[in-house]
């Protein structure tokens, strides 16, 4: 990739969970060779490795409660990866001509995770009806693959704007889209979460890995990056109290990575902290930042009583 890409996630049980249900993942997609024996100044058994193929971001939010959803999350990040690794020729061969069977190769990686968490459903009855939401970005520069369940969400920031490009897989979402007509398969307006649900169960999700009997559908959606450009993948517990116009503030300051992601679970923890929170956000950078310019920046946000969320339409 040519551009430097500072990248980190954290994720924090919150403040009033005892077990943290969510999992990351930030990956490097490889070329490697083992050497087993030559003649070379090389050691025995050294992995040599080619250049980056790709960078791979995960965050998913189990459902089922403790340990049933810990290990939800657990098994569709761990079975995901474990996919894509061994369906590596797909990325080596990208281009134009293959992308439907690409997408699909991304699409199939959530089914096989599906198949596992039916799998150790069935052996372990206790674990029974566990699921969880997945949002995964795939950054073949400088192409952009999203694909995505549930509702964790995946961020595009470019300039002065914010573009969500899932969308929240809930009932009320589904019935908004339904009566909106249904563009481009979701139509989304701008919400706020304490206005009451279309129905009792309206934050409830339809399309998830594991626990339901609705097929798995995979949401995909491609576009393009550029220098500049930032993609922030997250969890509930950190969207139920940022809106998208604090996100685009607090991603859009000269500053690492690591410190942002720092600071937006912190506000989600000052806020509240309901939940398990996660954000793993990656910067395109074309030139490092100075780290100590930033320790001396502070983000004034406005404290807020209750959680909003600000939607916008990806066209």
């Amino acid at each position: 990739m040519p551009l430097n890409i500072d990248v980190h996630g954290e994720s924090h049980v919150g403040r009033r969970r005892s077990d943290n249900e969510d999992q990351f993942l930030i990956a490097d997609l490889n070329k490697s060779m083992r050497v087993f024996q030559t003649s070379l100044g090389l050691s025995h058994q050294t992995r040599l490795f080619g250049g980056s193929q790709g960078k791979l971001l995960l965050v998913a939010d189990g459902l089922g409660g403790h340990e049933s959803g810990e290990r939800a999350s657990t098994l569709a990040v761990d079975g995901v990866a474990n996919y894509i690794l061994n369906a590596m020729d797909w990325f080596f061969r990208l281009n134009q001509k293959n992308e439907p069977q690409f997408e699909a190769e991304l699409k199939e990686a959530f089914v096989h995770s599906q198949t596992i968490l039916e799998a150790e459903s069935e052996a372990i009855p206790q674990r029974r009806g566990m699921a969880t939401t997945l949002t995964m970005a795939y950054v073949d520069w400088p192409r952009l693959y999203v694909v995505h369940v549930g509702d964790t969400r995946c961020y595009h920031v470019r300039g002065d704007s914010i573009i969500r490009l899932t969308t929240d897989h809930t009932i009320a979402e589904l019935t908004r889209s339904v009566l909106d007509g249904g563009k481009d398969g979701f139509s989304l307006s701008r919400l706020d979460s304490t206005e009451p649900a279309p129905s009792s169960k309206g934050h409830a999700l339809w399309n998830v890995i594991g626990g339901s009997d609705i097929a798995l559908a995979p949401q995909i959606t491609k576009t393009e990056l550029a220098a500049g450009d930032a993609l922030l993948l997250c969890s509930d517990g950190l969207t139920g109290y940022v809106s998208d116009d604090e996100l685009l503030k607090m991603i859009s300051a000269d500053c690492p990575s690591k410190e942002i992601c720092n600071q937006l679970v912190d506000l989600a923890n000052e806020r509240g902290g309901r939940d398990n929170i996660t954000a793993v956000l990656a910067k395109f950078n074309e030139s490092q930042l100075d780290t100590e310019e930033c320790e001396e920046e502070t983000i004034d946000l406005p404290k807020r009583d209750q959680a909003t969320t600000d939607v916008v339409t990806h066209k």
